[in-house]
């Protein structure tokens, strides 16, 4: 089923967010730069323990309370950085640190996030302790190193495409009107960041994004390549790092794989948002960025929820 929405429904890019380090904080902003892997700078950082693995808010809900901040012009078109250009870090009771934006020298070996393992960017002796004091063990931030590594994503769903450290997918789209719909059945409504998408939209039909197979934003088209399942990351609020039942014991009733493919796999996960990658990312020359308030245009969508992959 393919299809153009009519004018006056068009959705529109409301929000688009940035994560440069996996499973911190993330920074709203008004534009960002696209690259084949995500948004520039999200996830290419990750805090790993003393063996290279991942540490993410599944097992260290404190990460939720990391404060990331970027200066407006490093989302800049063309904008590069110099030894003056820095990441500041905050969280409670800790004192800032400045991570600096140029390449580190170090190289970590037996970095792994999921199924993936290589080599990344140690940011050194000082980020190390920041971190190691901050979480109470032993603790390295590192940055995935493009110059040697690449991460494939699923080639049972985006074959051909990369990413960083994000879980799978180099975006996550989700609509305002999808979680409006959530908020409606909870007793506490849930604010958008617990859900951690790179674009939020507005002025669509709740979950119509389930069925959104190719989309175009700005000039760019992007691929609706598989619906999202949820783990444990949204049950965790994130002003506290405090962990509650919901929004999954909500989501089990209405967007579980049994309610939404009865006969399909995964029947105990639950799914909001739609996973996607940029497709014809070798377009060339400036200006490949998206903002708010861009319009969204469905080019291509499924008839029903019960044909998205999952």
């Amino acid at each position: 089923m393919a299809g153009i929405l009519s004018a006056e429904t068009i959705p529109r890019v409301s929000s688009i967010f940035v994560y440069p380090i996996k499973s911190c904080r993330g920074i709203s902003v008004s534009q960002a730069p696209l690259t084949p892997t995500g948004f520039r700078w999200d996830r290419e950082w990750l805090v790993v323990n003393d063996k290279g693995r991942a540490y993410t808010q599944r097992v260290e809900p404190k990460l939720a309370l990391v404060q990331v901040e970027l200066q407006s012009e490093t989302f800049a078109e063309g904008w590069e950085p110099t030894k003056d250009s820095y990441m500041v870090l905050k969280a409670p009771g800790m004192q800032a640190l400045k991570v600096c934006l140029s390449k580190p020298r170090e190289v970590a070996d037996g970095v792994s996030v999921w199924e993936w393992s290589g080599s990344a960017l140690d940011e050194g002796a000082e980020a190390s302790q920041w971190f190691t004091d901050y979480l109470g063990k032993t603790s390295r931030l590192v940055r995935f190193n493009a110059a040697s590594e690449a991460r494939a994503v699923d080639r049972n769903y985006g074959p051909g495409h990369t990413t960083m450290f994000s879980d799978g997918y180099p975006f996550l789209l989700l609509s305002q009107e999808s979680l409006d719909a959530l908020n409606n059945l909870l007793k506490e409504p849930l604010p958008i960041n617990r859900f951690r998408p790179n674009i939020l939209v507005e002025g669509a039909e709740p979950f119509s994004e389930d069925l959104w197979t190719e989309i175009k934003i700005s000039k760019f088209t992007f691929q609706g390549v598989k619906l999202c399942s949820r783990c444990k990351v949204p049950t965790i609020n994130q002003a506290t790092g405090i962990a509650g039942p919901e929004p999954t014991e909500t989501l089990t009733r209405f967007r579980s794989g049994k309610v939404l493919k009865p006969s399909g796999k995964n029947q105990g996960k639950v799914y909001f948002g739609q996973n996607m990658v940029w497709k014809d990312y070798s377009v060339g020359g400036k200006g490949n960025f998206i903002k708010v308030g861009d319009p969204v245009f469905v080019l291509h969508k499924i008839s029903s929820v019960a044909e998205a992959a999952v």
